[in-house]
């Protein structure tokens, strides 16, 4: 089952690419046929194999010759391992579906983040949407929810408004609807997490001098990064936590 699940993740990342390019440039990502970016030539059905494709076509296109980029395996294999990794820690549950597709939404929101220093609204609007099909259907705690949305995203929206823009409204709003998602315990922990992992990468960054301290970083990545940990093993995090404290 784990091993479908990896397939079945591997599948969901192939599409994910065709969001991570398409979305910040207002393009379709329905309708519109798979194409090489280079020649605009449609890409036949053999030659969209997630992985494998790419592997059998050494990493080209198969009609211009241009180099592929490695994004493409990267992005389809992480999501098919975070995918097994999401049903292994967390079984086969109803919690694990809406981890794994919150993940992906993750995944896009981060690339695009990284290239762009954007996080479309799109991506915040499916997130909200899984997260209140989650809480209507599946869950319970509808209190800790709405605490979830308000407890990081509104701090975040101060931080905005006083530092006049320097953090992004699609950081707040990401925090948001992910807040509502996994409650608000999680949702700082996720905070928290994040915090530490940008400012350590953003530190070495700027002592290696790969950046400087005038050069925005985006901050997304990172709290997708905590989102991630607080939903998988937040509950054992906070414990430890709250066992060492007393």
């Amino acid at each position: 089952m784990l091993f479908i699940v990896l397939l079945f993740g591997i599948l969901v990342g192939s599409f994910l690419n065709v969001c991570i390019y398409r979305i910040p440039r207002k393009e379709d990502i329905v309708y519109t046929p798979s194409h090489c970016m280079s020649c605009g030539q449609q890409v036949k059905w053999y030659d969209l194999v997630p992985v494998f494709s790419w592997l059998a076509l050494g990493g080209k296109c198969r009609y211009c010759k241009t180099k592929l980029s490695k994004q493409y395996p990267i992005i389809e294999l992480s999501n098919g391992a975070a995918y097994m990794g999401v049903f292994f820690f967390l079984g086969f549950s109803p919690e694990a579906a809406v981890v794994c597709v919150l993940f992906s939404a993750l995944l896009v929101a981060s690339m695009i983040d990284l290239r762009w220093k954007i996080i479309p609204n799109g991506i915040v609007i499916f997130i909200l949407i899984i997260g209140i099909i989650y809480l209507v259907v599946f869950s319970y705690t509808y209190i800790e929810s709405v605490i979830g949305f308000l407890a990081v995203s509104v701090p975040l929206l101060l931080v905005n408004l006083i530092t006049k823009g320097q953090m992004g409204m699609g950081d707040v709003k990401l925090m948001a609807v992910c807040g509502l998602v996994i409650g608000w315990q999680h949702i700082l922990l996720a905070l928290m997490i994040g915090s530490i992992i940008g400012s350590i990468i953003g530190i070495s960054l700027i002592a290696l001098k790969i950046t400087s301290r005038k050069q925005q970083i985006p901050f997304g990545p990172y709290l997708s990064i905590g989102i991630m940990i607080a939903a998988l093993f937040g509950n054992s995090l906070i414990q430890m936590y709250l066992n060492f404290i007393f």
